[in-house]
């Protein structure tokens, strides 16, 4: 019988090959068959809706994932949408989902195509809050709202907004998987998903104070 990883090893390697082949199917689309010749508004939004079914393989239908591994896009912040795929694009995004998903996936967009993208699932309705432990909601709630003086961990609502909306190149927190932002917060505080200002945030962040977080945001 296959082991574990060598089964999620060839899984990853399928979905690569399926969202590539798909992009590149997309990118053909904007073919003007004249060399040198700029496309056209209609097969730069063909590019752009290939493009965005290719997103929904994993981010779920309009966005909206099912699975914590893939985070949610719909109602995300625009202007932050467009900072993280140029930034899978030129590989300055290096947590370990990135480079194992994205890095590929984003290799070939243009900054037009990038910017379509995220108009549209930035126009999607956001998915609501999910309920979650009420003591880890309360006790994340608290540390949202006031953070953690004595050690130097400033209120997440003071960037990311009162009700986790986020703004421009802030991104709304609201709504997201709980295991997706206990993962990132993660990354912030060890350094592996490079930002100076949340790696100061996170990293004095107990892992059950990453979980209270998490489920707060979730929630809301």
């Amino acid at each position: 019988m296959p082991r574990a990883s060598d089964q999620i090893s060839a899984m990853r390697a399928g979905l690569r090959w399926t969202l590539t082949l798909s992009l590149a199917l997309a990118l053909a689309a904007c073919d003007t068959g004249k060399p040198g010749a700029p496309p056209t508004p209609a097969q730069e939004q063909s590019v752009v809706d290939g493009t965005v079914h290719v997103c929904t393989s994993c981010h779920g239908f309009h966005g909206r994932s099912t699975a914590p591994t893939f985070p949610n896009l719909a109602g995300q912040q625009r202007d932050y949408i467009v900072a993280q795929l140029k930034a899978f694009r030129d590989h300055t995004r290096a947590d370990p989902h990135a480079h194992t998903y994205m890095w590929g996936m984003a290799a070939t967009l243009s900054d037009a195509t990038i910017a379509g993208v995220a108009q549209f699932f930035s126009s999607q309705e956001a998915a609501p809050g999910t309920p979650g432990d009420p003591t880890l909601v309360a006790e994340g709630q608290q540390i949202y709202k006031h953070g953690i003086p004595d050690r130097q961990v400033p209120a997440c609502q003071t960037c990311h907004g009162a009700n986790g909306q986020g703004n421009a190149i802030i991104p709304r927190l609201a709504g997201q998987h709980p295991g997706y932002i206990a993962d990132q917060l993660q990354n912030f505080a060890s350094g592996g998903r490079a930002n100076p200002i949340m790696h100061r945030n996170a990293k004095n962040l107990t892992q059950q104070e990453t979980l209270q977080i998490a489920a707060y945001v979730g929630s809301l």
